[in-house]
């Protein structure tokens, strides 16, 4: 019952001391209770804030850097998509180049009938030199047809299936090519030679041939159509002994970096004009 009766006593005058407190502050006089609460407490305060302060600038600096890793995050993405938008733009500016080429090919030997095609497969063999394009018997296509790039000459269609063919390059050591010196208008055999790339043989000891010479096809034998551009002459070989210079050629197309082709459908090759004919 005493317990009681001091706990109501208590509550009585903690609502007094408040009662008087607002009623202090409304009438705007010093107010004795305030400032006598505030001594008491400023070191209880003061005390908390040197014991937590500490810890709320750690939990501050925690939270700063969790923010900076959300914002690093939302960066690096941001990044990764604009490098992405780059690249992608960068191939587009790439193909148009290549189709541009191809165009202004077109467009200076208009008289030729002309296909495009995208290389998709390549020999992994370094001796068979080919490459498989995604065109086909569906397309046109025929064994012995010429390819090329808009740098000149690439090889010749080799086998056909119905919608994708194997290209032998000019570089393989079965492929030959009857050729033309522009200059001297020296002929010759180009063939395909293993670690050499291609070899004009059979030109005559009389006819004066210097590197940096172009080679065209020269249209003799009838697989390949004249004027088409195979490549310069890196080296000459002239020994008094031998019937023949030979020389060493770069190719004009660089036959390894292709990604894309043209077949010549306006040409008809006498191996395959006579295929037709025995038929």
């Amino acid at each position: 019952m005493n317990a009681l009766r001091g706990r109501a006593i208590v509550v009585i005058l903690v609502l007094a001391l408040i009662l008087a407190w607002l009623v202090l502050d409304q009438t705007g006089r010093p107010n004795p209770i305030r400032d006598g609460f505030s001594r008491v407490i400023a070191p209880v305060q003061f005390g908390l804030q040197r014991a937590f302060g500490p810890v709320s600038r750690v939990l501050g600096w925690v939270g700063h850097l969790s923010s900076m890793a959300r914002e690093n995050d939302v960066l690096r993405q941001e990044n990764n998509e604009l490098r992405n938008q780059i690249i992608l733009l960068q191939e587009a500016q790439i193909e148009n180049e290549t189709l541009r080429r191809q165009l202004d090919f077109k467009s200076a030997v208009s008289s030729l009938r002309l296909l495009a095609a995208e290389v998709i497969g390549r020999d992994p063999n370094s001796l068979l030199q080919f490459l498989i394009i995604d065109r086909g018997a569906e397309d046109g296509l025929q064994r012995g047809m010429p390819v090329l790039a808009a740098e000149g000459l690439v090889g010749r269609i080799s086998e056909v299936s119905a919608n994708s063919a194997k290209v032998m390059l000019i570089t393989d050591p079965s492929s030959s090519v009857s050729a033309l010196i522009q200059r001297s208008r020296s002929t010759g055999m180009v063939q395909g030679s293993p670690g050499s790339g291609l070899v004009m043989r059979y030109i005559s000891q009389d006819d004066t041939v210097a590197p940096g010479d172009v080679v065209i096809t020269s249209g003799l034998g009838g697989n390949f159509p004249k004027r088409l551009v195979i490549g310069q002459l890196a080296s000459v070989t002239k020994r008094d002994v031998e019937m023949f210079q030979e020389a060493r050629i770069i190719p004009a197309v660089n036959l390894h970096d292709l990604e894309t082709v043209m077949v010549l459908l306006s040409f008809t090759p006498i191996e395959l004009a006579q295929e037709s004919t025995s038929k």
